[in-house]
């Protein structure tokens, strides 16, 4: 990988997050992917969905790792990076579907609360959210690793943490989205896939 950025749970997920996205995302034509972080995942769905185009976006300061992966593997359907800050009230343009991983443990809960009212507001009607990630069912851990990681979280920043699947369909719901499948993921992680049923 010569140096480029690396995140080893990008490499560690994304063959089983692909198989279920060619099937979400088979009759869509262009996926955001919300906070893109090194730009591996990206590097390696654009090529094995080539019926779409896929759009990566972070913050500006994660535009350099995202740009020196495309540059080492390039797609013609794989854009360069584009800035989507969940603290504004922007949206990028027209997308029929979206993904996110590993974004909703990280940010604050306001953020999240932010990101599902931009997809639900922007996301036409049949649109697919994909929204990758660890989840508490019942308000319980579903694994000692998932306790010790989410106390690891919040130590480092008080605001993060692994979310409620409930709150989080719960939040979906008010912003037009439906929970279509839970996907279960290796290493107590789950895929959760939504689609937009309804105008905001």
């Amino acid at each position: 990988m010569n140096n480029l950025p690396f995140s080893q749970a990008c490499e560690n997920n994304r063959a089983p997050i692909l198989a279920v996205l060619k099937s979400a995302f088979a009759h869509c034509s262009r996926v955001l992917e919300i906070g893109s972080g090194t730009g591996q995942h990206g590097v390696y769905f654009a090529p094995e969905l080539r019926h779409l185009v896929w759009q990566t976006s972070d913050l500006a300061e994660h535009h350099s790792a995202i740009l020196a992966w495309q540059h080492a593997y390039p797609a013609e359907n794989l854009l360069p990076p584009i800035i989507v800050d969940l603290r504004e009230d922007n949206w990028p343009g027209d997308f029929d579907a979206v993904f996110s991983a590993n974004t909703a443990h990280i940010v604050g809960w306001p953020l999240v609360e932010q990101m599902f009212a931009l997809v639900g507001r922007h996301l036409p009607k049949g649109g697919v959210f994909a929204l990758y990630g660890p989840f508490n069912y019942n308000g319980e851990y579903t694994s000692d690793s998932n306790r010790t990681f989410d106390h690891m979280l919040r130590r480092r920043n008080p605001a993060s943490g692994i979310r409620d699947f409930e709150q989080i369909v719960a939040t979906a719901n008010r912003h037009g989205l439906m929970l279509q499948h839970d996907h279960a993921m290796p290493a107590n992680n789950r895929l959760l896939q939504f689609r937009k049923l309804t105008p905001e």
